[in-house]
C-alpha cells in the first residue's frame, strides 16, 4: 500500500470530507431517495454512456450494469422480503410503528389487512400508503419510510445483518456496525450474490460524493464487505486510513453521529 506523509493525509482527508459535505448538501435539496423522474433521467444518461464510443470500455460496461439495476427498480419497485417499513398514522395508535415486508411484496396492518408494495419506490412509499389507507381512514396523515436489510461483514466492529434507513450514507451504515477496523479500505466492496456492485475507485468516489444507500441502488440482501487487517502490516498512513477517517468524520459532520474505533 502506498504510504503518504501525515500532512498529505490530512490534506487529502479535508478534500474527501469537503466533497462529501458539498455533495450531500445537494442531495438533501433533491431528496435522499431517488424519485421516479430522477431514476428515469439517470437511466437515459447511463444508456447514452453505454452506447457511446467516446467512453472507455470499462466506463461503458459500468454504465450498462447501473442501467440494469435502475430498470429493475423502475419495473419492480424497491421493497424486498427482509426490508422494513417505519410507519406513523396520526390518530391511529394501534398501528405498529415498524412493519416487516412480506412476500408479495406487501405489509400487513391490523384490521386493515395487506397493502401491496409491488412496483413502489422508497421515495413513493409515503404517498402510496396515504392513498391506500385513504380507503379505510378519512384524510389520513401518514409518515412512512423504507429500511433495507444489509449484510455488513469483514473488518468492522460487529459484523452481521443490519436493517437501516435507505437514506443514510455508506459511512453511517458502517458506524452502525461498529465502524471500520484497520484493514485497507481501498479493498472495500459492495456485493449482490456473486456480483460486485461497487469497488475500487468507483466506490471511493461515491463515498466521497456523499451518496446514500438508495442512490447506490442497493436492496435487501446486498453485502458491504470490508477487508480484515493483515497481520504484520507496516505502520504509517495510507490511502485506506484517509478513507477511513473520511467515512467517520464525513458521517459525523452530516449526521452528528458518534464515531466508533
Amino acid at each position: 500500500m502506498t504510504k503518504i506523509s501525515l500532512p498529505m493525509a490530512f490534506l487529502a482527508l479535508l478534500t474527501v470530507v469537503g466533497s462529501a459535505r458539498a455533495q450531500t448538501s445537494d442531495f438533501y435539496a433533491q431528496g435522499l431517495t431517488m424519485e421516479r423522474a430522477e431514476l428515469v433521467a439517470t437511466l437515459e444518461r447511463l444508456e447514452g454512456v453505454a452506447e457511446s464510443s467516446a467512453y472507455s470500455g470499462r466506463l461503458r460496461e459500468s454504465a450498462r450494469r447501473d442501467s440494469d439495476r435502475i430498470r429493475d427498480r423502475l419495473a419492480n419497485g424497491d421493497f424486498k422480503v427482509g426490508d422494513r417499513v417505519t410507519l406513523r398514522i396520526e390518530g391511529e395508535p394501534d398501528i405498529p410503528p415498524t412493519l416487516p415486508v412480506e412476500p408479495g411484496p406487501r405489509i400487513t396492518l391490523p384490521v386493515i389487512g395487506p397493502i401491496s408494495l409491488a412496483g413502489v419506490l422508497r421515495s413513493e412509499l409515503q404517498d402510496h400508503l396515504t392513498r391506500e389507507l385513504g380507503r379505510f381512514v378519512q384524510n389520513p396523515v401518514v409518515q412512512a419510510k423504507g429500511e433495507i436489510r444489509l449484510s455488513i461483514q469483514g473488518g468492522v466492529g460487529a459484523p452481521g445483518f443490519y436493517t437501516v434507513p435507505a437514506d443514510i450514507l455508506v459511512g453511517e451504515a458502517l458506524m452502525l456496525a461498529g465502524g471500520p477496523g484497520q484493514g485497507d479500505l481501498e479493498e472495500m466492496r459492495i456485493e449482490r450474490g456473486e456480483q460486485i456492485l461497487w469497488e475500487g475507485d468507483e466506490l471511493q468516489a461515491v463515498i466521497a460524493d456523499g451518496r446514500t444507500l438508495d442512490q447506490l441502488n442497493l436492496q435487501a440482501g446486498d453485502q458491504i464487505m470490508l477487508p480484515v487487517e493483515v497481520a504484520g502490516a507496516g505502520l504509517g498512513i495510507g490511502w485506506g486510513d484517509v478513507l477511513r477517517w473520511g467515512l467517520a468524520i464525513g458521517t459525523s459532520v452530516v449526521f452528528g453521529s458518534q464515531i466508533f474505533f
